[in-house]
């Protein structure tokens, strides 16, 4: 242990300030320059890249904040899977971590970002060598099996590589010197720009079912449609917008659900304040977790039939998931059945596939919920200690930190279920009505700006007010 904590201390690292609090303007400043560098990379091509297979994996992209065929066409994937793997190992006592220590969260973070940077390059090393993204058709003289093809391959891994550790330190950034996490918001700002495009786009789109071609986004799609006497297609167009909408509205309102505790200063008499728990009490850390091993299991699927071993199931000419666990795991969009009045051809298949990816969705949810809560020292145990040491108390209560834990611990753990199944839910339901971007990345992101909103209002108050500030610890 004495060698590889050795390692995980000289990892690199970004310096945290200096400051015990940094100011609003600091703070938005490293947010938005860390966000238009994402956007510039997201435009950047991978150099000598010919053949790219995952371009038609668009939802997977939204999830993972990838953009295929860039130099950040890994996205958070290792990231989020070496949180998987570790949240996992963790939870079940495989690999034990003393997260009420500094030494072990040193030592989990230090673990999660060397598996990161594992990740990175084994995910690189199969994007490339599997046929994802191929240097093939790049010149006439790179042709399999020569020096010079797998020369190319080797720098397409390379610049993966670069892309992957610049997204891992740039989440960082976020993380220290900005608001939020760098993970929550490339997948607000990719999903946002993918709505945006989605909606309003007005270059030409595919032919509908009419024969006629209309605009790619839904709105002036619409309206076309409409115009040329096609009912069937505007009625998609419309369910999506509908969705798309409700799914908003769905999301803003379960996250400003939330459960108030009225607590008390103990020194002073006749002043409290009400503690919130929200009802989704873990955020949309576990959804995000859930969606990302989906993309990834999808993402695996299509690379291990490229390399003739289909594992995990069959895709169809267009990527669709055709058969086995990657059917299983993908969400049918049962609105656009129903108005192309597909489902009687196809009988009980998209509703049991429907049924088995919304039970995958919740269930995941539940059990990631439940190990970010041990992991992010967000139990009854740890608030109780960050409470006490507040100054503040139950009133009518003697001041014990035990009396406190029982009573957080009856809100806790069912909002922390509760809170995690509405929002794979949501997730499951807001797939399969056919909103923009897809319902799951909606719902990501507005979960992720709602919490931007709070963390953003809650610092200007601060900044505003030095009394809360002082309050607050800053």
């Amino acid at each position: 242990m004495g060698v590889w904590n050795t390692i995980i201390s000289n990892l690199p690292e970004v310096t945290a300030p200096k400051e015990k609090r940094l100011s609003f303007k600091e703070k938005i400043k490293w947010t938005l320059v860390v966000l238009v560098l994402f956007y510039v990379m997201g435009l950047m091509p991978l150099f000598g890249l010919g053949n790219n297979a995952l371009q038609q994996f668009e939802y997977l992209s939204l999830i993972l904040a990838a953009q295929f065929g860039s130099i950040i066409s890994l996205g958070i994937g290792p990231i989020v899977t070496s949180s998987i793997i570790l949240q996992l190992l963790n939870g079940s006592g495989l690999v034990k971590f003393d997260l009420t220590k500094p030494e072990g969260k040193k030592s989990f973070q230090g673990t999660q970002k060397l598996l990161s940077v594992f990740f990175i390059i084994f995910e690189a090393f199969i994007y490339v060598f599997m046929g994802g993204l191929s240097p093939e058709g790049f010149s006439p003289a790179v042709v399999p099996g020569t020096a010079l093809f797998l020369q190319f391959q080797l720098l397409l891994v390379f610049q993966l590589f670069l892309g992957g550790l610049l997204i891992l330190f740039m989440d960082e950034v976020v993380s220290k010197w900005g608001f939020g996490s760098g993970i929550s918001l490339f997948i607000a700002a990719g999903v946002s720009q993918s709505i945006f495009l989605q909606a309003f786009n007005w270059l030409q789109g595919p032919t509908g079912l009419a024969g006629t071609t209309y605009s790619a986004g839904a709105i002036p799609a619409l309206f076309q449609s409409l115009a040329a006497g096609d009912p069937t297609t505007a009625a998609i167009h419309l369910s999506a917008l509908i969705s798309t909408l409700l799914v908003f509205a769905m999301a803003v309102y379960a996250q400003s659900m939330k459960v108030e505790i009225p607590l008390s200063f103990g020194r002073i008499r006749g002043h409290g304040i009400r503690w919130p728990l929200s009802f989704i009490y873990t955020s949309n850390i576990p959804v995000i977790l859930v969606a990302a091993l989906l993309a990834n299991f999808q993402l695996w699927g299509r690379l291990l039939q490229n390399w003739g071993r289909p594992l995990l199931g069959t895709f169809g000419a267009s990527g669709e998931p055709l058969t086995g666990l990657v059917y299983w795991i993908q969400s049918p969009n049962i609105v656009r059945s129903i108005i192309e009045r597909q489902t009687l051809a196809l009988g009980a298949a998209p509703y049991l596939q429907a049924l088995t990816y919304m039970l995958f969705l919740v269930g995941g949810s539940v059990l990631f919920s439940i190990f970010w809560v041990q992991t992010a020292n967000m139990d009854a145990r740890s608030q109780a200690k960050q409470m006490m040491a507040s100054g503040l108390q139950i009133p009518g209560f003697r001041r014990d930190e035990r009396v406190l834990e029982r009573l957080l611990g009856r809100y806790i753990w069912p909002l922390t279920v509760m809170g995690a199944m509405t929002v794979g839910f949501l997730a499951a339901i807001a797939d399969m009505t056919g909103s923009l971007a897809q319902g799951t990345g909606i719902l990501l992101a507005v979960m992720i700006i709602y919490k931007l909103y709070e963390e953003i209002a809650q610092q200007h108050m601060m900044d505003m007010n030095p009394m809360m500030r002082r309050f607050m610890g800053g």
